[in-house]
């Protein structure tokens, strides 16, 4: 994901060409606040810096500044010492829930004959996100004085557990797990659970788990290496093959400050990076040990799918989940799998 995502660059300028026409040039950069618990060297800025080197032959100067802790992030951009920030879809729902409730749980899960296809799941996002770039899309994209200028999908969470018994929904009793404390959907889905709520933040939920204060933690295969999370684990431990969620970066930009077509050009260009960013999320879980990795049984799966399934739901009730961003996304799996159960319910339909 790093220069090799410039290889699409002359297709992407040719398709903004006539986006472009009608641009006001900009007197002086703005600035994008990005986060990665890497810093600068992370690999989310690194391909911020390509975004921004190819916005800036499309037109728009843009000025990057990284942050290693999230919230710090998203609380300058709220109160305008950014002008846009590029952070996970758990912290930028505040700004738009509609195109956030991709990283709603199950919300990209499709199960065949029991087993899930990975591939299906990045589909789906590849799908929102196609829907999100059409011209009539400005119902999801648009919140008010906030707009989503692009999505990015960052892999599938995995479970990692300190034993290898936790592989159902009713194993989870009684255990503690790590929740970030900015986000009630996992609290939530942990309580629901009879488990117990260990809360974190980015800064320090690798630590937390590292040093045994819970059972379980959750992040996608990218983050593995760099915070070390396979040390946690012990000798009893797995991850877990099955996504609750695939998380998403999202670029949430205000509106005030941008020229109206930068959000539409933005958006176009990480649409079509899409496989570029994929390809690195597929070669993180591929070099993780194959010893490391648990599946579930061909009984459980369908289990947790249905748990999820009822979470989200229930989230969506209580005003956590956005209902339209669901029922778009309902939509999608549906057509990408109409034999499922969830198919014919009712649920995520309004």
């Amino acid at each position: 994901m790093k220069k090799t995502m410039l290889a699409p660059l002359a297709t992407f300028l040719t398709a903004c060409a006539a986006l472009l026409a009608t641009v006001p040039a900009h007197a002086a950069d703005l600035r994008l606040c990005v986060f990665d618990l890497q810093g600068a060297s992370g690999e989310m800025f690194n391909a911020a810096k390509d975004y921004a080197l190819a916005m800036q032959g499309a037109g728009f100067g843009l000025a990057l500044k990284s942050y290693v802790d999230e919230r710090v992030a998203v609380d300058d951009f709220r109160t305008g010492q950014c002008d846009a920030v590029l952070a996970t879809a758990f912290r930028t729902r505040t700004f738009n829930p509609v195109t956030a409730a991709t990283d709603s749980f199950g919300a990209a899960l499709i199960l065949r004959q029991g087993k899930v296809d990975h591939a299906a799941g990045h589909e789906v996002m590849r799908m929102a996100s196609q829907i999100f770039n059409s011209p009539a899309a400005s119902s999801y994209v648009v919140q008010g004085k906030y707009e989503m200028a692009g999505l990015i999908d960052v892999g599938a969470v995995y479970a990692i557990v300190r034993d290898k018994a936790m592989n159902t929904p009713e194993a989870m009793a009684g255990k503690k797990i790590l929740a970030f404390d900015h986000d009630k959907a996992q609290a939530y889905l942990i309580q629901k659970a009879g488990a117990q709520p260990v809360t974190a933040d980015v800064t320090n939920f690798a630590n937390k788990f590292n040093n045994g204060m819970a059972d379980m933690a959750a992040a996608p295969a990218i983050a593995f290496k760099p915070l070390e999370l396979l040390k946690g684990m012990g000798p009893h431990g797995a991850v877990c093959r099955f996504p609750y969620l695939v998380m998403s970066y999202q670029l949430i930009i205000d509106r005030g400050r941008f020229a109206p077509a930068f959000a539409e050009v933005s958006r176009h260009y990480w649409f079509a990076h899409f496989d570029d960013v994929l390809a690195r999320i597929n070669k993180a879980e591929v070099e993780l040990p194959a010893s490391v990795w648990m599946d579930l049984s061909a009984e459980n799966t369908p289990k947790y799918a249905e748990f999820l399934r009822q979470t989200r739901v229930e989230l969506a009730e209580q005003g956590i989940y956005n209902k339209q961003g669901l029922k778009l996304l309902k939509r999608i799996r549906c057509k990408l799998n109409a034999a499922d159960p969830e198919c014919t319910m009712t649920t995520e339909t309004n």
